[in-house]
């Protein structure tokens, strides 16, 4: 059973594909939602559902006050920009505050610990894609004081099915870029995996199926799979997103002492797939083109 959110007032930045379905399911589950997203058909569209719009950044952090503001944006620079960039969320919350920001995306490690000396913040990056932010069954992997992550856990029981807190500022995203190391592997895996078969004269279609029962099966062989044997890959994940997250992996293993010749090859595949094939707006099981 969700958690009501009822008397609750939260204040969501970013309506893409994961944050627009977060944002319903906080509106739904009782919250008053205050919105902002630059795009102002996403913006009119939740207010047709019940939510608020916000004119602005600093209106929005105005009207929350102390209380919670989730942003779910693409890179650690457009949210350093619109947390604390001029005319962003900083210059409208109170001074000594108690403003709690939840980071539902993928952001850069360093970063986030920076942003966590400036105010209350909770990364929550998520697993499960659109389906999962649409059926709020969303895995989210939470950084973070325990003080501010049992203030930001109400929402993200709300939203996601699965939550676990991994620690101080930071954990939530260095766990998401193993699950992102996994994911970006792994599609290149099953790409490589379903167009040898093909090459030889077998039926991807089937190889995929047989494969399901065994060691192979996984939810990137189930879902990832039948796009690369339908040649289906209009966008729900976009390829220039995971390269994104590919980089910071690669950042974050840098400064760690992490030599891996596989990492390095997984980057040049997505680096190439995107530049060199044009691929970043399809979905990123479009990798499978690369072997085409």
């Amino acid at each position: 059973m969700k958690t009501t959110l009822s008397g609750h007032k939260i204040g969501f930045v970013g309506l893409g594909k994961m944050g627009a379905p977060m944002a319903r399911h906080l509106h739904e589950a009782g919250a008053e939602v205050v919105v902002w997203n630059r795009s102002k058909v996403a913006a009119e569209t939740a207010v047709t559902r019940g939510m608020r719009r916000a004119a602005t950044l600093p209106e929005l952090a105005l009207e929350i006050g102390d209380g919670v503001i989730c942003v779910n944006l693409t890179t650690t620079e457009v949210v350093e920009q619109v947390v604390f960039g001029p005319g962003g969320l900083s210059d409208g919350w109170p001074t000594g505050g108690r403003t709690l920001v939840i980071d539902f995306g993928t952001t850069g490690v360093p970063e986030t610990k920076r942003f966590a000396e400036r105010v209350a913040w909770v990364d929550a990056p998520v697993s499960g894609g659109q389906v999962g932010a649409e059926a709020a069954t969303l895995s989210i992997m939470a950084g973070g004081t325990a003080e501010n992550f049992a203030r930001a856990r109400p929402i993200l029981e709300t939203v996601g099915k699965r939550v676990t807190h991994l620690g101080a500022s930071g954990a939530g995203q260095v766990t998401k870029l193993a699950n992102q190391l996994i994911v970006a592997q792994t599609i290149d895996a099953v790409a490589q995996a379903l167009r040898l078969a093909e090459l030889s004269g077998v039926d991807p279609a089937l190889v995929r199926q047989a494969l399901m029962g065994g060691f192979a099966e996984s939810r990137i062989l189930d879902l990832h799979g039948d796009r690369m044997v339908r040649r289906d890959f209009k966008a729900g994940g976009r390829a220039v997103l995971q390269l994104k997250d590919v980089r910071l992996i690669c950042a974050l293993a840098e400064s760690v002492g992490l030599e891996s010749a596989t990492l390095k090859n997984c980057r040049a595949q997505w680096e190439t797939f995107v530049h060199e094939k044009g691929g970043g707006e399809l979905d990123h099981s479009g990798l499978f083109k690369i072997y085409e």
